[in-house]
């Protein structure tokens, strides 16, 4: 993956092999305009919306054709899920127009991973198969060329490289529309490296993997026997039977109280008091899990989904209750209507309440399924 110059155009319709957006941070949502966060903030605070805004890339293509399951799947370090019907949504004033209107949804019982898939498990995933992750893979100009416009140029050499996206912290506070103050696409950057080359997975097993794409979350989930969860599955979970409270511990403000997840304390992006322990991604179970026995549900890192991301899904979704619901046939983010995305939640250790306030239940985001980013991983779920 890498950043490609203004002189490579994006290509219209093309799938994940080719040239997309990385959604890494935030930037004003709606049409360029922050949106205010209603009737909680003082006048000139608002609420970011983290959607993507970064200079358009490669990627290479990654496949789960050659993953097989192990036939060693088990229900070790999942935790039983129970049935029932709530109202998927905000159900307050604080969330972004995506998450309204709330609507009818009945899940069926299954059981979800306790915690974020890890370096370890991951390792084991990778020595099985061989399989080789999005972002360890160099974009093959031929291939690529193939699938996008005529004429369109073809970038230096030096750019067709494997990189992922890493958190760069700017040593002074910046204006928090421009995404590229604190991301930079790093050379080296993968689920091995998830800060570049320079860095390593040592005494980091029990961390979350990050640096993976949709792409090897399903192959991962292929593997073990398992599948990513669905928005409806992963909202509902998250609630862990509370009704319409906006977190996944109740209604205390995460600032109040003993630190109950990693988010970012602080001013975001330059300083960050690490009032919760954690200056970036924490070890599995390092805060306390939710009614259900889930860990890291809000905070640490996001989360893959199986859904399509489309802006207006809910209001589509509101006329009757939706039973087991998949989320929509296609993808649309009118922000960046040309790149399909895929649903991630949860929020992450870059999440502030002045800026990206995901780790709120009813949150929802939307990625570029080929991308990886030093803040993403996931949970899987069985039947």
């Amino acid at each position: 993956m890498i950043v490609t110059g203004k002189n490579i155009k994006r290509g219209l319709g093309i799938c994940a092999v080719t040239m997309v957006a990385a959604i890494a941070g935030c930037k004003q949502a709606g049409s360029g305009k922050m949106a205010a966060r209603q009737d909680s903030l003082p006048a000139g605070d608002t609420i970011m919306s983290c959607t993507s805004n970064l200079p358009a890339r490669f990627a290479a293509a990654a496949s789960t054709d050659t993953i097989v399951a192990s036939g060693k799947s088990s229900y070790t370090g999942m935790v039983k899920i129970p049935a029932g019907d709530y109202q998927m949504g905000a159900s307050d004033k604080e969330g972004r127009p995506d998450e309204y209107p709330q609507h009818a949804v009945h899940v069926n019982g299954f059981y979800m991973d306790a915690t974020e898939v890890t370096n370890a498990q991951f390792l084991e995933f990778v020595k099985a198969t061989g399989y080789i992750t999005t972002a360890e893979r160099t974009p093959d100009w031929e291939e690529l060329k193939k699938q996008l416009p005529p004429g369109t140029p073809k970038p230096a050499d030096s750019l067709l490289v494997a990189a992922s996206l890493v958190f760069t912290p700017p040593v002074k506070p910046v204006a928090l529309n421009d995404v590229s103050q604190w991301w930079q696409w790093v050379k080296g950057a993968d689920w091995k490296h998830p800060e570049g080359p320079g860095s390593n997975l040592k005494g980091k097993e029990n961390y979350p993997v990050v640096q993976v794409s949709w792409d090897d979350a399903m192959a991962y989930a292929k593997w073990a026997g398992k599948r990513l969860p669905t928005e409806a599955e992963w909202e509902w979970a998250a609630r862990a039977g509370l009704t319409n409270q906006p977190y996944t511990w109740g209604n205390e403000a995460v600032e109040k109280g003993q630190p109950k997840a990693n988010i970012w304390q602080g001013h975001f992006p330059d300083q960050n008091t690490v009032a919760d322990g954690f200056a970036r991604v924490a070890p599995i179970r390092s805060f306390a899990a939710n009614a259900y026995g889930l860990y890291d549900m809000a905070g640490n890192v996001w989360e893959w989904c199986a859904d399509w991301y489309r802006s207006d899904y809910y209001t589509q979704a509101a006329s009757k209750q939706s039973v087991n619901p998949i989320g929509p046939a296609a993808s649309y983010d009118p922000d960046e209507p040309t790149v399909p995305k895929r649903v991630v939640r949860g929020g992450s250790f870059l999440c502030h309440a002045s800026y990206c306030a995901s780790y709120r239940v009813s949150a929802r985001m939307k990625t570029s399924p080929d991308t990886g980013l030093e803040h993403t991983g996931f949970r899987c779920v069985k039947n």
